[in-house]
């Protein structure tokens, strides 16, 4: 995933501005993981956690997968790394490398991208199984969104506890 980080749009259209501010926040989290190997990646916050930032791109794949392919597009597909639909497995990346998990990312962000641009519009509504409710395409990408927003802010502090890089 490119490290260049394009911030949103100021004016634009609400979806536009979603979208934005999705991408802007993928970018991010690739730019906390940039220029470090494997290694330093797969570094633990502390104990008890198994939270590193490979945990997170992996986190975030599975966020990626469930709320657009699963929800939105009613793919029968299971998670990729847990059987029991269990988000935490993914943070524990242990034996991850950078490829693995950013394979798996940069695919499911590509199938995000394509499932919003083809949708009607935001107010498009689908039905989750697993919550039982309905929502719409916006709700989603408000979602996925905030996620990204609070595991941002993890990547920070893991990124500054590797090597000392703080800022954007």
């Amino acid at each position: 995933m490119a490290t260049d980080r394009v911030g949103p749009p100021l004016i634009a259209g609400e979806r536009e501005t979603l979208r934005g501010f999705l991408d802007y926040h993928r970018a991010t989290l690739a730019l906390k993981c940039d220029a470090l190997s494997d290694e330093e990646l797969r570094q633990q916050s502390m104990p008890p956690s198994t939270l590193s930032l490979l945990g997170l791109v992996r986190h975030m794949a599975e966020v990626e997968r469930t709320w657009f392919r699963i929800v939105v597009n009613r793919e029968d597909v299971p998670l990729v790394w847990s059987d029991e639909r269990d988000y935490q497995v993914a943070y524990d990346a242990t034996k991850a490398t950078r490829t693995e998990a950013f394979d798996a990312w940069q695919r499911e962000v590509e199938h995000a991208r394509r499932i919003e641009r083809e949708a009607e519009s935001l107010d498009v509504v689908v039905h989750s199984e697993r919550w039982g409710k309905d929502m719409t395409l916006r709700l989603v990408m408000t979602h996925v969104l905030l996620e990204y927003g609070r595991h941002n802010g993890h990547a920070d502090f893991l990124r500054e506890g590797i090597d000392g890089t703080v800022g954007p």
